[in-house]
């Protein structure tokens, strides 16, 4: 098992390289390669279906809420509900409709609870997929938001579904109340964590264990919220939009160097272990070639009906939205899809992941054509992964989708003149208390003025003049400033393989050198 991790996560590093040069996403190349692996002699890694969302979901979804904000999830309450609510039951009850149709002597509630499997897209697979191929922000956060929202709807569903199967009884009152408990309780779990998270950080000198924390509270949050029967993914989204949002940057450029290199790489091998298991798996739920036609069969029809189901809604609320949905809503015309071509991508990306994974794996062992019910399920993920995956590329190319250049740019510059008009309230502060020399507060104006020009990648006309000989000796600089700083480091790794040389003291050394060039960049 411990050789199997190890080969995917080597797998994982190799595909990021291979993935940036044919433009592909590096989930859908593992994903390919442990399709291709579990039918070789290696051995299979085996993890509890139990254990599934507790070790993957919680560090993956905090890096993915990391990249948004309650005011983001606010704004997006429409998508939210259109999508990660009433689309999620819809899925649910076609593809549980579809199943109790095709697979004869299946029970309704295990058809439901493969339903509710299927039914929720993925917000680490939205994110990895869809992220790098340079789309519309507005197309990516309603991706991201119903990714991160869905899950709730769907394991309320599939909470219910797999009592009955081993009750016999459903209950719809038993399921409303369910879905308000695990809500509510929730967002309470994830705001008291989030406070707890937040004191502890700001009583932490030491910038690893606060970089370590934000590690440890996802994990807590969630197996909290699953001892209280609440939803472990809603919760583990409070928690991160509250940390992300309310903590106190005690350590500055130094924490963020090392949070962002600490969850870069951490996000990158757990998303390559994730969606290498989606493939390995596969061996476990094969069936034998006599069952096989009828399996096949019976996945491509339910994987049809729920691609299907997406395509159809996508294309009908995106312009019902667009004409009726923004009437009495400032500003937001501009936060639902554009055209039809919003809408198509935005259809072609329901992409399934491990949330399906984990709960078709979780299904009762005595739940009657479990087998086949595996296969359906992976086989709804591999189609909606692994196809859109590789042929996204081309067709964002063909539709013309690209993003909103000037619209993120006039963004970038609104917050590049507030942080400029912060600067320099808080140098008039300073003036008025310390009585600082009038040279001193006139030249860092004027910096301030080029820096804040910088930013908006526009320059006025009276500084227009000698700039670019300024910016070719400020680039000079920056280049002999790096050379400099490079032979300081190789002095000291020099020295610190010496004999009577302290290592601890030379790292201490080399990491002050390594923020002084991270200043550079």
């Amino acid at each position: 098992m411990f050789s199997v991790i190890v080969l995917l996560m080597l797998v994982t590093v190799l595909a990021v390289g291979l993935g940036d040069r044919i433009r592909r996403p590096y989930p859908v190349l593992v994903s390919v390669f442990g399709l291709a692996v579990a039918f070789t002699p290696l051995p299979a890694l085996q993890i509890p279906p139990e254990l599934i969302l507790p070790l993957f979901l919680p560090p993956l979804i905090y890096a993915t809420a990391q990249r948004t904000s309650w005011r983001l999830l606010i704004s997006r309450r429409r998508t939210i509900f259109w999508l990660a609510g009433v689309l999620v039951l819809m899925t649910v009850a076609a593809s549980a409709a579809t199943t109790y149709w095709a697979i004869g002597g299946v029970s309704v509630a295990a058809a439901i609870a493969l339903g509710a499997a299927v039914a929720p897209p993925d917000p680490v697979a939205t994110e990895a997929v869809a992220g790098p191929l340079g789309l519309p922000r507005r197309v990516i956060t309603v991706l991201q938001t119903e990714g991160l929202c869905n899950d709730a709807t769907a394991f309320v569903v599939y909470a219910v579904a797999i009592s009955a199967v081993h009750t016999g009884h459903y209950s719809l009152p038993e399921a409303v109340l369910l879905f308000l408990w695990e809500v509510v309780a929730a967002v309470a779990i994830g705001l008291a964590a989030g406070w707890l998270g937040t004191w502890l950080q700001g009583h932490l000198d030491n910038v690893t264990a606060r970089s370590a924390l934000t590690l440890v509270f996802p994990f807590a949050t969630y197996l909290l919220a699953d001892v209280c029967h609440a939803s472990g993914v809603l919760s583990v989204l409070v928690v991160s939009l509250y940390l992300g949002q309310t903590t106190a940057d005690a350590g500055g450029v130094s924490d963020r160097l090392t949070s962002t290199a600490f969850w870069n790489t951490l996000e990158m091998l757990i998303t390559g272990l994730a969606f290498g298991l989606i493939g390995l798996e596969l061996r476990e739920v094969w069936p034998g070639t006599e069952r096989l036609p009828a399996y096949a069969l019976h996945a491509a029809i339910i994987c049809a009906v729920v691609i299907a189901l997406r395509f159809a809604w996508m294309m009908t609320v995106g312009p019902f939205m667009r004409r009726f949905g923004t009437r009495g809503y400032q500003g937001y015309r501009e936060e639902v899809a554009r055209d039809w071509r919003d809408d198509f991508i935005l259809a072609f990306c329901g992409f399934r992941g491990l949330a399906t994974l984990a709960l078709a794996l979780a299904l009762p062992a005595t739940t009657p054509h479990r087998a086949e019910l595996l296969f359906v399920a992976f086989t709804v993920i591999l189609v909606t992964l692994i196809v859109p995956g590789l042929v996204m590329p081309w067709v964002v190319r063909v539709l013309g989708v690209r993003k909103d250049e000037e619209g993120e740019t006039e963004a970038v510059q609104d917050l590049a003149y507030r942080a400029s008009r912060a600067a320099l309230r808080r140098l008039r502060q300073l003036d008025v208390e310390e009585d600082l020399p009038t040279e001193v507060v006139q030249r860092l104006r004027y910096t301030q003025r080029l820096l804040t020009s910088e930013l908006c990648d526009e320059l006025p006309d009276d500084v227009q003049e000698g700039y670019e000989q300024r910016r070719m000796y400020a680039q000079i600089k920056r280049r002999v400033e790096a050379e400099m700083l490079e032979a300081s480091r190789a002095e000291v790794l020099l020295a610190r393989s010496e004999h009577g040389v302290d290592p601890e003291a030379a790292d201490k050394v080399l990491r002050r050198l390594d923020l002084r060039s991270a200043h550079l960049l």
